[in-house]
């Protein structure tokens, strides 16, 4: 798999309130690109991160339609990858930007 590919698979960090709880049970959380499956995940984190990744679990998050005073629009469906890492492995997420 090219570099190239593995900058654009994994898009960023998904932080939220039950994603920080994840981090307590040793699991990070990506928004990924809809096509990514989990084998290429897992290549990604492990080579982007340098970390040993135990396991990935992958959920499509549907876009919710939403209405405004100019009308309805739905936005847009998304990934999320759920990543297991394995013990004495660690990602760090301050100071990137």
């Amino acid at each position: 798999m090219n570099k190239e590919k593995l900058l654009t698979l994994i898009q960023s960090p998904y932080i939220t309130e039950k994603s920080s709880a994840a981090g307590e049970l040793n699991q990070v959380v990506f928004k990924v690109a809809l096509s990514a499956n989990k084998l290429e995940i897992k290549k990604a984190v492990e080579q982007l991160f340098d970390v040993k990744v135990e396991s990935v679990t992958t959920a499509t998050q549907k876009g919710k339609t939403k209405r405004n005073k100019f009308g309805i629009y739905k936005r847009s469906n998304f990934k999320k990858a759920f990543v297991s890492l394995k013990e004495g492995s660690e990602i760090q997420f301050e100071g990137i930007n």
